[in-house]
């Protein structure tokens, strides 16, 4: 069984955006409300499987605004950039 990571974005009453991070091996989940959060958490998560996931499936809710999405893909290309530096490899993402 492959290690997949589900992280939904959605919507909170105060109309700010989360990730709701859930472990579909173990089904735990982590509530992210910022994406250096959601990086360290994954990360987290990510040690109980020696850093090995097979695959992050990204879903949004009906109700998450086309800016709201935009800001997390312009957030998480950033993000992408800095490891790609750190660690002088190129990363995917879109898995």
């Amino acid at each position: 069984m492959g290690v997949v990571f589900e992280s939904t974005i959605k919507m909170g009453e105060n109309n700010e955006w989360y990730i709701e991070l859930k472990d579909t091996v173990d089904a735990r989940v982590e509530i992210c409300i910022s994406l250096e959060e959601y990086s360290e958490k994954v990360e987290e998560l990510g040690k109980d499987y020696g850093g090995n996931i097979d695959e992050v499936k990204w879903l949004k809710d009906d109700n998450v605004p086309p800016h709201v999405m935009d800001e997390i893909r312009e957030g998480m290309s950033k993000i992408q950039a800095d490891i790609e530096e750190k660690s002088g490899k190129p990363i995917d993402l879109k898995k």
